[in-house]
C-alpha cells in the first residue's frame, strides 16, 4: 500500500490517496477549485489508479471540500462515522462562516463503524475511534506498514483544536494516549495537516501531551 499526500485549500488540508494494484481510497478530499480537482485527477490518470472508495477521517469542511466532484467524477459517496453526520451535513454553512465555498456534500454511502477493517488490495487498514476534535472522528491504522492516517486528531508538535461543535480537550487526549501511543513509538503519523511525524516523536517532544 503505497500513501500519497496533496496539500489543499486555504486551511492547507492533507488529501491522501492510498493505492494499491491499480486500486485507490481517497481519504479527507479537501480539493476546493478546479485547479486542485485537475491536479488530484491527474495524478490518478498518470499513475493509473481508480479511486473506488471515499473515507473521511471526520466531516470538517477543510476535508470534505472535494466531495461534490469526487461524486460527479468518479461516483463516490463519502463514509463517516454517524457522529459526524451533522458536521458533514452543515459544511456548507460552516464554509460560509469561513468565507470558503462548499458546495452541499452528498449524504454519506454508509457509517464506518470502529474496529472495521478497511482493505486495499492484499492490504488492509484498522478503524480506531478517536474524537475530541470531532464526535465521530476515527483514524485508519495499516498494521503491517506501521502507520496511520490520524486527520485532526495529532500534528507534529500539536494536536486537535477543540472550540468546534462536539470537540472536547479531555476526550482528546485520551483518544491520543488510548489509542494512538499504545500503537509503538515507530509508527509514522500522516496528519491532516503539516509534515509526518512519529508517536515516538510526539511522545518526547510535544507539548501538548507532557505529564
Amino acid at each position: 500500500m503505497h500513501v500519497k499526500k496533496f496539500t489543499f485549500n486555504p486551511f492547507q488540508e492533507n488529501t491522501y490517496v492510498l493505492h494499491a494494484a491499480g486500486e485507490g481510497i481517497i481519504v479527507d478530499p479537501g480539493c476546493s477549485d478546479e485547479d486542485e480537482q485537475r491536479e488530484l485527477e491527474r495524478w490518478l490518470d498518470k499513475n493509473e489508479v481508480r479511486p473506488t472508495r471515499l473515507l473521511l477521517t471526520h466531516a470538517h469542511v477543510d476535508h470534505v471540500l472535494g466531495c461534490a466532484w469526487l461524486k460527479r467524477r468518479y461516483d463516490l459517496l463519502p463514509e463517516v462515522h454517524r457522529k459526524d453526520l451533522f458536521i458533514l451535513q452543515n459544511a456548507q454553512v460552516s464554509g460560509a462562516m469561513f468565507g470558503i465555498n462548499c458546495e452541499p456534500v452528498p449524504a454519506p454511502k454508509r457509517f464506518i463503524e470502529e474496529g472495521e477493517i478497511v482493505k486495499l488490495g492484499d492490504e488492509h487498514l484498522d478503524v480506531l475511534f478517536v474524537p475530541g476534535h470531532a464526535p465521530g472522528h476515527v483514524a485508519f491504522y495499516n498494521p503491517k506498514q506501521r502507520f496511520m492516517l490520524s486527520g485532526d486528531v495529532l500534528f507534529h508538535r500539536s494536536i486537535g483544536r477543540t472550540d468546534l461543535p462536539g470537540g472536547d480537550t479531555d476526550t482528546l487526549l485520551k483518544s491520543i494516549r488510548e489509542q494512538l501511543f499504545p500503537l509503538g513509538d515507530d509508527i509514522t503519523v500522516y496528519s491532516g495537516h503539516g509534515q509526518e511525524t512519529t508517536i515516538g516523536e510526539e511522545k518526547r517532544g510535544n507539548p501538548f501531551l507532557r505529564g
